[in-house]
């Protein structure tokens, strides 16, 4: 009990002891909780009393962490920090081990001291942040303590990451975000232990970095008349009317490079090209293929006026290459090469003759070429073309490094062919995806990416042998700003989930996720605590239920809490007293089903709703022709009659099953024949997100006495919502089998969004009336 006590007192903001022999808060080992999760971790029989006053010694090879160790330290008034020059009269040591691999560090607390082994100065800079989680979250603001001392537990712990590549993403064209929070950005991805950070600089609705010898890029590129409000889904579209923009300085790229070098992260900037270039042709029309004046883009989306493969083209982007080379002294620039249609390319003389010229097939081959050209310049400077799994298509340059978002597809090919690999797929890192399928998260472009299944995340595909495995350099986590024009609305949407892509990338993948889930979201909780102190915005899944829905011969909706120790409550439709939950709860009729954590005070909270549409079809045994797309069936083929819709703004739940480019065909078996008078399907449909409702759907029903009905319905799309529903009438009569044919959309025809790839087909319930 005494340790339970000590523990609720150690999560407090305060940290105030409660121990009443003690006046300091103390920290014991089965407390210790550290993101991303060490690799080894031993007890060891002494604890360490942190004072006012403490001395710390660094060896030459880490020099520049005494910085790091006098602003974090120094930022608290209560406490003293000084710099020892012998290491035998300091009580935090950092120390040179050779024997260590690179970026790994040891991390020893005893009853005298703290010592951080490493061989570079990475592996001591992750020493100190695993040290970090264990100092009181007091540490993280300037204001005095309530204490003067505190203890830490003795420990050993052994550490080092599985991925060369950690990184965070962030898109600072479609919202931009000054110097001061791309820093409070990079200070949470250092305390994960992340190293690079892939800044999206340009694109069509801003130009952000200043290029001094195209001024317009900023002066005109850079702002964009006004910006859209509402969902790009939303008809008719609205605007704010609003000019809006901004950009870095050099000066001010320059102090965020160093800035990341301080925290040991590397910055990969992004220029966008051929595709995504609205904005810089806005400034020189020459650019592109038309020369015609365009704005820069006030929505968003995929635009036709990309870069022409002309000489004069390349040497502008050589000439801006030459500058953004000289402020980002990493290995790796980011051309984009993603979402670059051929429409403009197909209509272009030059781009036509400069196909026949190089003897290529066709406008993918000439984006190939494209890329080809821009590898070479960055080669010979030195650097390295690292580009969207697009620039795969028409051919890949060897040296280049492909970053997988369409899926993890892209990943295998390029491993296969010899080249690098990043992941970073919608399906686990698209962090501008909705988190929580509740009715009250803010905007956001649409699909479902809860905290649990970036959890889930494995780098490595199984279809890689281990020579090619060995090609995956580590994945990233994505932050699209389509929708975050805050910086509040930006750290709701990167935590924590930015805490799950950190713990894939430096502990790797888990073999049971399900399993080891519990125990990640116990080491969250403090951390949450520290980012509260740390003054950072965040969604909180702790205070999520979730439901998993069974069904026998009847449905059974079983709940559960985060952590096992929350006890739930539930009820109907807000029609009785609240019930403590304690096993399944079974569905007898059409009805909503309210849940909510029993220590809650407000008596009107409500945390869970689900509302539950008993049909004829719950019991129907269901087949597919095809497989869901795994990115897109957590729900497995259950969701396609268990009662439950799939919501109205997100395509990625568990209800929602989604199928890239197939023909699909439906066979619905009933045991005992039933008598339907209709039935009906529900599409999502979003072409902004390639997500398509089918024109028309046929079915084939057998009746009991062995007669066929077929009939063909249309579709018939919601204008509110993003939810399309085919309605079939069925005869009244009995009916032991339907067959549903529904067509794909195809290919995306030029000028929409996707144009030249598959459409997605999402099915939702099936119901049966």
């Amino acid at each position: 009990m005494q340790r339970l006590i000590v523990f609720a007192c150690f999560l407090s903001l305060t940290l105030i002891s409660c121990d009443p022999d003690n006046d300091h808060p103390k920290l014991s080992y089965e407390e210790v909780a550290i993101l991303p999760t060490p690799a080894q971790m031993q007890p060891q029989d002494a604890s360490f009393i942190w004072e006012a006053e403490l001395n710390y010694f660094v060896d030459s090879y880490a020099e520049d962490l005494t910085d790091f160790i006098d602003a974090y330290f120094g930022m608290n008034p209560s406490f003293n920090v000084s710099r020892a020059t012998d290491s035998n009269k300091a009580q935090l040591k950092i120390i040179s081990d050779n024997t260590l691999e690179a970026e790994h560090y040891r991390l020893d607390i005893s009853s005298d001291q703290i010592s951080i082994f490493a061989k570079d100065a990475s592996g001591a800079f992750y020493g100190l942040q695993s040290l970090r989680q264990l100092l009181p979250t007091e540490l993280e603001r300037a204001e005095e303590l309530a204490f003067e001392k505190f203890e830490l537990p003795g420990l050993s712990i052994t550490d080092g990451p599985q991925f060369e590549h950690r990184g965070m993403h962030l898109d600072v064209s479609r919202h931009f975000f000054g110097v001061d929070a791309v820093k409070r950005y990079l200070d949470v991805m250092a305390l994960m232990k992340m190293n690079s950070f892939h800044w999206h600089l340009t694109d069509d609705q801003g130009w952000r970095i200043e290029i001094k010898k195209y001024p317009k890029l900023t002066n005109h590129g850079a702002y964009r008349p006004e910006t859209l409000i509402g969902h790009y889904n939303d008809s008719p579209q609205k605007f704010d009317g609003q000019r809006y923009g901004g950009y870095y300085s050099q000066e001010e790229i320059k102090e965020v490079v160093a800035y990341a070098q301080s925290l040991n992260i590397r910055v990969i900037p992004e220029i966008e090209m051929p595709g995504h270039a609205t904005a810089a042709i806005s400034a020189y029309p020459d650019l592109g293929c038309t020369g015609d004046s365009i704005a820069v883009a006030t929505k968003w989306g995929v635009f036709d006026d990309i870069f022409c493969p002309k000489p004069e083209t390349f040497d502008f982007l050589f000439n801006v290459l030459d500058e953004v080379i000289a402020l980002f002294p990493g290995e790796y620039i980011h051309i984009g090469g993603d979402e670059a249609p051929k429409t403009r390319w197909k209509a272009c003389p030059h781009c036509q003759q400069l196909i026949k010229d190089e003897n290529l097939k066709d406008e993918h081959e000439l984006q190939s070429f494209f890329i080809g050209e821009i590898a070479g310049y960055l080669n010979g400077k030195g650097k390295k073309l690292l580009g969207w799994d697009e620039i795969l298509e028409g051919g890949l340059d060897p040296t280049a490094t492909v970053m997988s978002w369409r899926g993890v597809e892209g990943g295998i090919q390029a491993a296969k062919s010899g080249n690098n690999v990043i992941m970073s797929p919608t399906s686990h890192a698209y962090f501008d995806y909705y988190q929580d399928d509740s009715a009250d998260q803010p905007l956001a472009i649409g699909g479902f990416l809860p905290l649990e299944k970036v959890y889930s995340f494995d780098p490595i595909p199984e279809a890689l042998n281990n020579k090619q495995a060995a090609l995956v350099l580590g994945a990233q986590g994505n932050v699209w700003t389509e929708y975050m024009q805050t910086e509040e609305k930006l750290q709701y949407m990167a935590y924590p989930r930015t805490m799950a892509m950190a713990e894939v990338v430096w502990s790797g993948a888990k073999e049971e996720p399900e399993v080891s889930y519990p125990d990640f979201l116990k080491r969250l909780k403090p951390l949450l605590k520290r980012l509260d102190a740390m003054g950072r915005n965040y969604y909180n899944p702790l205070e999520k239920i979730t439901a998993e829905i069974s069904k026998e011969d009847k449905l059974r909706i079983s709940l559960s809490g985060p952590l096992p120790e929350q006890q739930i409550q539930y009820r109907w439709s807000s029609e009785q007293a609240w019930i403590d939950y304690s096993e399944p709860i079974m569905v007898e009729r059409s009805a909503m089903l309210e849940a909510r954590f029993a220590d809650q005070t407000d008596p009107n909270a409500v945390n869970f709703t689900q509302d539950f549409t008993l049909h004829k079809g719950i019991n129907a045994k269901i087949k597919l022709n095809k497989k869901p797309h795994p990115a897109y069936n957590s729900g497995g083929i259950a969701a396609l009659n268990n009662g439950v819709y799939g919501s109205s703004t997100r395509h990625g739940d568990k209800e929602w099953l989604g199928f890239w480019g197939d023909d699909l065909r439906v066979d619905i078996r009933f045991e005992t024949p039933v008598k339907l008078n209709k039935l009906k399907l529900g599409f999502y449909h979003a072409p902004g997100q390639w997500i398509y409702a089918p024109t028309k759907s046929q079915i084939s029903a057998t009746l009991a006495d062995g007669r066929s009905y077929n009939t063909t319905a249309i579709i018939a799309k919601d204008s509110l919502s993003n939810v399309a529903n085919e309605v079939f009438g069925m005869p009244e009569e009995m009916v032991t089998r339907i067959r549903i044919d529904i067509p794909n959309y195809g290919i995306i025809p030029d000028g929409k969004q996707g144009a030249g790839n598959k459409a997605w087909t999402f099915l939702d319930e099936i119901v049966m009336d």
